[in-house]
């Protein structure tokens, strides 16, 4: 297995990870059709996951998971810290994309900083 592989595998699912999280945005929770279907049925299984994701998005979990994991990954060293500031990625995209841009601007920096960081034995 080539080392650039987990590199390119990344680049290829991130863009399309946050795509999927702009659709989850525009097509979910903007949507007005989902509005009036929740106002009139709100135990339909969709209306719940639509209101559990508006929780999350109130309470800034998405945006404290990636900075908590983006942190943890900066000064954790060697791989494991590698796959955490990936992990950040994974949270701080969708974070990005549903409203918590406030602390995931900061995750997905500090975990793409650590990233691109060089390893010390090389």
């Amino acid at each position: 297995m080539s080392r650039r592989l987990p590199v390119i595998v990344l680049l290829v699912l991130l863009p399309l990870w946050l795509a999927a999280s702009y659709g989850a945005r525009y097509g979910f929770m903007e949507d007005g059709r989902w509005v009036g279907i929740c106002v009139d049925e709100a135990s339909r299984w969709e209306c719940v996951v639509r209101s559990n994701l508006g929780l999350m998005i109130h309470f800034k979990l998405l945006g404290w998971a990636a900075l908590g994991t983006a942190v943890s990954g900066f000064v954790v060293p060697g791989r494991a810290g590698w796959w955490l500031a990936v992990l950040a990625l994974v949270f701080g995209l969708p974070a990005l994309a549903l409203y918590n841009t406030t602390l995931a601007v900061f995750a997905v920096v500090i975990a793409g900083l650590r990233l691109v960081r060089s390893s010390r034995g090389a």
